[in-house]
């Protein structure tokens, strides 16, 4: 059990920065629940991971991958903004993916599972959490001042077709990994909460980056421990630590004025 939460812990905190690193951004692009949709899509690859017994987030990737590229062509064919064409493309996974997932899969699809992680997955999940870590923040600043004006962003070089293609990429893999410690019902919670958190307590953006980092790793880590004490799901204890972290942020911010 121990051998079990300390992989978790490690697997949980690697999860948690970079993604609560990619919600800061996905926050400022005003695009925070579209971590929630793209987690919904996840659905039916988690669904063919627990059927067939293989690694859920290469399932769940697998699908994302599709679903992105679909999302992304989209948006180059029309003016609809991403978020709608997410809409549009979860629904159909969604509802695919209860169509055969079995009713005693369906908690760990929803809620995640922590209890089966080996140390190869820990290993792995924790090189790619760097290499996002390094591909966000090359993207970072390019994508928000593209954020603020598509016009001033070309005038400075910024590829933003190429960079929106990234981040959105960069997404998928986030809430892929994601999928693991909170499933498929919560990724939007994993990714937007610390960046909420973030934004009490900053006062730029360099140091709202880290802030979300760091509140995404602590609230995972608090969300295993709280398993391996009580037994109950990580997903949910995960988020409610998370908003636990959010709630304290607003008393530190209003104690500071």
């Amino acid at each position: 059990m121990l051998e079990t939460i300390l992989l978790a812990l490690i697997i949980g905190c690697a999860i948690g920065a970079v993604a609560g690193y990619m919600g800061s951004l996905m926050l400022t692009k005003r695009m925070a629940l579209m971590g929630g949709a793209l987690g919904h899509l996840t659905l039916p690859g988690v669904a063919l991971a627990l059927l067939y017994d293989f690694d859920v987030s290469l399932g769940a990737l697998l699908f994302l991958t599709g679903g992105v590229a679909i999302i992304w062509l989209l948006e180059q064919k029309t003016r609809l903004h991403p978020e709608a064409l997410t809409a549009v493309v979860f629904s159909g996974a969604l509802a695919t993916a209860f169509l055969f997932l079995p009713e005693e899969k369906t908690e760990i699809a929803l809620l995640g599972d922590i209890s089966q992680i080996s140390p190869a997955t820990v290993l792995i999940t924790v090189l790619i959490c760097m290499g996002l870590f390094g591909v966000i923040k090359s993207i970072y600043a390019p994508l928000v001042l593209s954020g603020i004006s598509a016009d001033l962003a070309q005038t400075n070089g910024a590829n933003i077709k190429r960079n929106d293609a990234i981040y959105l990429i960069c997404i998928a893999i986030t809430v892929a990994i994601g999928v693991r410690i909170v499933g498929g019902l919560m990724t939007a919670a994993l990714l937007a909460i610390p960046a909420c958190t973030a934004k009490n307590l900053s006062n730029g953006l360099e140091q709202y980056t880290v802030i979300s980092s760091i509140a995404g790793a602590i609230a995972c880590a608090l969300g295993i421990l709280a398993f391996g004490v009580t037994g109950i799901s990580a997903g949910p204890l995960i988020i409610i630590a998370s908003v636990v972290l959010f709630l304290a942020s607003i008393f530190f911010r209003d104690k500071g004025r």
